[in-house]
């Protein structure tokens, strides 16, 4: 395609073109994007980004000439946007994996020499549409070719299955609850770091819980360590008063595949199936985020004062979560769960 010379245009219609990409990419839509849908070369948007920030919405004023020294060139910018965009902190030799203002102040002070302050740098950010963000996680140790078989043909193949006879899909999922976890903050001066004072005994809790798309969830809190017994025990307490199969998706940890656990899955006859998630890929579990509901938003916010007190936290928060199908509906909605949903 012929990209679009701005000399050929009217000034009033190159400065509504211009106004309109910058306005897109503030919005969020990628540069790139943009400037392509636009018709336009690439180097473009960058410099009327650049132009802005400058002078802002005046300095995109096709007749407008001169003004300010801008201190980022449109190519300085747009090295800025791939690099941030596209890139990860240890690439340009920081110890750390997430971008900071402070971090893409001194990544512009090694390449251009042109030192920003920090507000600066979050003005340029926004203008880019580069917003911060929660991350997510991933084990460096995952396989991405086996999370696409996954998602791709395992997991499909799991429900048309399902769909022939009539089974209710489960995934599930154990985690650990320590009295000395703390979640969230607290008020105090200005200066001085607040004290949350405990008793100093540490008391432990293994809970296992399963969910479904539908907005059902089953728990069970065990005191003792977690092993193939107590698993075995979950399972029969999931096929109660189920009148359908059940298909259960669960991580590879070495208990799931015990003996004990075949045992129990062959006497229900059939009506019981366990299916692993690709290793190190907790991130494509829906129930990872009912262990986030409780250790974040409830016992992890409240002081624990015995281990019958945390139990009773414990019970509550999943009680509180059982009873909301929308909450638990939810956790198949995320950017990676949604597969399942």
């Amino acid at each position: 395609m012929n990209k679009i010379d701005g000399r050929t245009l009217k000034h009033e219609v190159l400065t509504a073109l211009r106004k309109r990409a910058v306005a897109q990419v503030q919005q969020g839509e990628s540069p790139e994007v943009v400037i392509r849908a636009m018709g336009f070369c690439r180097s473009c948007i960058y410099t009327w980004l650049s132009m802005y920030r400058a002078e802002g919405w005046d300095a995109l004023d096709a007749r407008k000439r001169g003004g300010r020294r801008r201190k980022l060139s449109g190519k300085a910018i747009a090295w800025v946007y791939q690099a941030v965009s596209g890139g990860d902190p240890r690439q340009y030799k920081f110890p750390f994996a997430l971008w900071t203002r402070e971090a893409v102040a001194v990544l512009i002070h090694r390449r251009y020499g042109v030192k920003l302050s920090r507000n600066s740098v979050g003005r340029l950010l926004a203008q880019l549409g580069i917003t911060p963000q929660k991350p997510l996680w991933r084990a460096y140790q995952q396989d991405p070719a086996r999370v696409r078989q996954w998602l791709q043909e395992e997991y499909p193949a799991i429900v048309s299955e399902a769909r022939k006879i009539k089974a209710d899909i489960w995934f599930g999922d154990q985690a650990g609850l320590r009295s000395d976890y703390h979640a969230g903050t607290t008020w105090g001066l200005k200066g001085k770091t607040p004290v949350v004072k405990s008793t100093g005994a540490r008391y432990r809790l293994n809970m296992i819980s399963a969910v479904n798309r539908r907005g059902k969830m089953r728990f069970m809190i065990e005191g003792s360590r977690l092993n193939a017994e107590v698993i075995c025990r979950f399972l029969d307490r999931l096929m109660v008063g189920s009148r359908r199969p059940v298909f259960l998706i669960l991580d590879g940890h070495p208990m799931h595949k015990s003996g004990r656990v075949a045992a129990t899955v062959r006497s229900h006859k059939g009506r019981l199936r366990l299916f692993t998630l690709p290793p190190y890929s907790p991130e494509l579990n829906p129930d990872e985020g009912v262990w986030r509901e409780v250790k974040a938003h409830h016992v992890g916010r409240a002081g624990v004062f015995s281990l019958e007190d945390m139990k009773a936290k414990a019970v509550a928060a999943l009680r509180h979560l059982a009873k909301r199908p929308d909450k638990i509906c939810a956790l198949f909605h995320s950017e990676t769960t949604s597969y399942a949903a």
